[in-house]
This record gives structure tokens, sequence and C-alpha cells, in this order.
């Protein structure tokens, strides 16, 4: 593995978007168009005439390339979507025999069916659901994956979905939902503790994103506020402990904590929907 240009002894699997230097997280900067280096955060470093164009696009596109577990959770999201428009009646009404099996309800999980609580972020109700889901997923989720590693960021992101449909059942449990957005919601959470570690105050991007987006959710109709909520706290918590595994090296730490939350998540589902089969 490379190691960090300013800091030899450090391995890292980051680079910059700008100059391709690997850089670790301590000296990364987050940007709109990826991760920066100390030298390109602030966009002031001396470039000949054409040298952004000829090498920070594909320096960008190099490390979304490497976010194959982002990729692959958008594939599965769209096939899956596909799926439940050829059973269902087109574009914007998916349905059919995968789409009732799966979405969450929850009198459906009273009665045993707990596989709801994760299967149901893979459901999209729509063409713009689902388009505007997997922008935010391949946007957010490329750079959270390159920071966290592709296991951690896989943990979180289906944690972050358990979490997000216990909070929807709290909210809304008479009401069928469907979506990703209780698991992108994570990653906005643990983009926005990714953002105070490096630059140390939460006054950026992602926070910006989030009010943004809470805005919305709680103005709207339609919108499962409280899977997003839910998701959000969880990437928040899971983050926060990857954090403090490292800090005390002890990797395990960060897993476990997942796990509890996941366990959490379950129980409380649980205890909202208990009586309701």
């Amino acid at each position: 593995m490379a190691t960090c240009y300013r800091h030899p002894d450090r391995e890292t699997g980051l680079s910059c978007s700008e100059c391709g230097r690997p850089i670790c997280t301590d000296c990364m900067t987050i940007a709109p168009v990826g991760i920066r280096c100390p030298e390109h955060a602030g966009g002031s470093a001396p470039r000949t005439p054409g040298q952004q164009a000829v090498r920070s696009a594909p320096r960008a596109l190099a490390n979304l390339r490497g976010a194959y577990v982002t990729r692959a959770l958008v594939i599965a999201n769209v096939f899956i979507y596909l799926i439940t428009v050829a059973q269902g009646s087109g574009l914007n009404s998916p349905g059919g025999a995968l789409f009732d099996k799966w979405l969450l309800f929850g009198p459906y999980v009273a009665q045993g069916q707990w596989w709801r609580l994760i299967t149901s972020a893979f459901l999209h109700a729509s063409i713009l659901h689902i388009a505007l889901n997997m922008l935010a997923l391949w946007w957010l989720g490329s750079i959270v994956e390159q920071l966290l590693g592709h296991g951690r960021y896989l943990a979180l992101y289906f944690t972050a979905g358990l979490a997000g449909s216990a909070g929807a059942l709290l909210a809304t449990p008479l009401e069928p939902t469907v979506g990703a957005s209780g698991a992108i919601y994570g990653i906005l959470g643990s983009l926005l503790i990714l953002e105070w570690l490096q630059t140390g105050t939460f006054m950026g991007p992602a926070l910006t994103l989030i009010v943004i987006n809470l805005a919305f959710s709680f103005t709207a109709s339609g919108i499962s506020w409280g899977g997003h909520v839910g998701g959000l706290i969880a990437g928040i918590a899971g983050t926060l402990a990857f954090w403090q595994a490292r800090k005390l090296r002890q990797p395990w730490l960060g897993y476990a904590t997942l796990v509890a939350i996941s366990a959490l998540s379950v129980a409380v589902a649980y205890w909202k929907v208990r009586g309701m089969a």
C-alpha cells in the first residue's frame, strides 16, 4: 500500500484528486470535487495552463473507481428497481411479488417478517426516488468509502439501513415505507464526523447538506423523517466508534458498536410493532 507523501510512516489508500499524491486522513481536505492534499485544498497551487483539465478529472475518476462497494450498492439498487418495475405497472409504479415481500410495514414485521427491516432499503417508489437516492449514494458514498475503508463502510451502510427502518417504524408504523434514504443519511452522518475530525469544526458542507435535507424531510409529504433521523444517528455513532477504536488500537470495538446499534434497532422495531399482527 502507498504511504502518505507528508507522513511516510502512514499507509493510505487515499490520494489527492488534483495531483494524485497519496495522503493520510490528517492531510486530506474534503472538497466538492473529491479529496485534496494541503497544497491543493485552497486551489491556489501554481499550475501550467490546461494542467487542471488534463490532470484533475482523470484523478477524480480514478478515486471514484476505487469505491467498488458503492458501485455494487448502486447496481444492486438499480437491478432490484428494474425487477419491481417489470413486475409492477411501469417506471413510476413499481410493484409485484418482490415489492410486496420486501417493503417495510409494521404489522408484517410483527408477524415475524424481520427481513423487511433491511430489504426495504433496496426498494424505491418511482424513477425520481431512485435517481435522487442513487446520486446521493454515489456522490457521498464514494467519499466515505475511501475514508472509512471498504469493510467499515459496508458495515456502516447496513447498520444505518436497519436504524433507519427502526426510526421509520417509530414514526409511522402503519405506513408502507421503502427507500435507501436511511442508509444514505447514515453516510451523511459519517461524513459529518469525518469532516469534523479533519477540520475541527462541524460548520462545513456536510452539516449544510444535513440541515437542508432534514428540513425537506420534515416539511414535505410522503417522506419518512423517522427513517432519515434513525439512519443519521447510526452513521454518527458508528463513525465515532470507529474513530475511538482507532485511537485505542482496538479494531473490533468499531464493529462491536455497529452490532450493538443493529441489535438495538431490531429491539426498538420489535417494541414498536408488538401486538400489531
